[in-house]
């Protein structure tokens, strides 16, 4: 008898789709017959910079220990983190990137059958985790190309066990602001759960950008950071999360042993005190900010304001022109995979990076 792999899934697995990542310079260029080296990617999100110099130093100097099994639990960097952050360790969850973070918080929070409430357009991982453990995605359209955490709110109902809020949001780049925010975690039923992803808050201006660490303190809410946006560190997979020490202690029980590799942890520790170079990232993807907004205006493309290292921009047929530009060596991020087929994503790039993406995007539209 043949094997029938569908009849031996966990239900609701068939349902689920695979997370599309962007294209891969090496991809790129086998389709198009380009220059691995001279294609521009401003697609991931990833920092311009490269990684933190410091990491690297470190790095250097820990090869010799790979032999070795991590600390299961990352205390050095737990220990650094809460250092900075104000907190206790054990309020500090490390993981494999964000994504891991959403996936031990799924499977240490959510039950077959409840609900997830998620903004759309946003990051999909966040329905990608709720839908494995069974949970109902209900979903909130942006108004305006914002969260409208009213909306939000009036979709909790007595089977919610869990919000996700993306702050500033992928795709769009806005902030929740802190009047919107405080009020909502008030309004919440303690068996609530707020998820608020801050990947992207080292690089936002918006005086309106809360304090959620102070936040955390008061309600059910877990901050999500990384260290793939600011410090250069997206290959080697560094995320964390911090709330509640009775939430983070549960989902210590739940994630895998070593579930962040013994170069991870020694490049984020070092990361952590290259202030120098953080703030060049900061910096760069500010005045790469200023610069695109002033030439998608020169070339009356509607864009959103953003807080993030990326923006939003409205170019007509957004598969159309993120093929076209794919041929010239430039890749971007296609709004269709959010939902949003008129736009496309584009991260900050260094300044010759820029000029590239906006030389190749006149030729696309034109």
């Amino acid at each position: 008898m043949a094997l029938d792999p569908k009849a031996l899934l966990r239900k609701g697995v068939d349902s689920l789709t695979p997370y599309v990542p962007g294209r891969t310079t090496e991809e790129v260029a086998r389709a198009h017959g380009l220059d691995a080296s001279g294609i521009v990617k401003l697609a991931s999100n990833e920092n311009a910079l490269g990684p933190s110099p410091a990491a690297l130093r470190a790095l250097q100097g820990a090869l010799g220990k790979l032999h070795r099994y991590p600390d299961s639990a990352a205390r050095g960097l737990r220990a650094k983190l809460a250092g900075r952050l104000g907190v206790k360790p054990g309020q500090v969850f490390v993981g494999n990137g964000g994504d891991d973070v959403l996936s031990v918080l799924a499977r240490t929070f959510l039950n077959e059958g409840e609900e997830a409430v998620i903004p759309a357009p946003t990051f999909s991982p966040y329905a990608h985790v709720s839908r494995v453990m069974g949970a109902r995605v209900v979903t909130s359209p942006l108004r305006d190309f914002r969260i409208d955490l009213g909306d939000v709110r009036a979709r909790v109902t007595e089977r919610t066990k869990l919000v996700f809020l993306c702050s500033p949001n992928n795709p769009t780049g806005a902030i929740v602001p802190g009047r919107e925010l405080v009020p909502f975690l008030e309004g919440l039923p303690p068996r609530v759960l707020v998820l608020l992803d801050e990947a992207y808050g080292d690089f936002v201006e918006d005086p309106e950008f809360p304090d959620s660490i102070a936040l955390a303190r008061r309600h059910p809410l877990i901050v999500l950071r990384s260290f793939s946006k600011i410090y250069g560190l997206a290959g080697l997979r560094v995320g964390f999360g911090v709330g509640d020490e009775g939430l983070i202690g549960y989902m210590d029980r739940v994630r895998e042993p070593f579930n962040v590799n013994l170069l991870a942890q020694i490049a984020a520790e070092a990361a952590l005190d290259d202030e120098a170079f953080r703030r060049r990232a900061v910096e760069a993807v500010r005045e790469g900010r200023r610069k695109l907004y002033a030439a998608f205006r020169r070339m009356e493309l509607d864009c959103l304001e953003s807080q993030a290292n990326f923006i939003f921009v409205r170019v007509g047929d957004g598969d159309g022109v993120f093929e076209a530009l794919m041929r010239q060596g430039v890749i971007v991020r296609p709004g269709s995979v959010f939902g949003c087929p008129e736009w496309v994503r584009v991260t900050m790039g260094l300044p010759e990076e820029d000029e590239r993406l906006l030389l190749a995007l006149r030729q696309a539209l034109a």
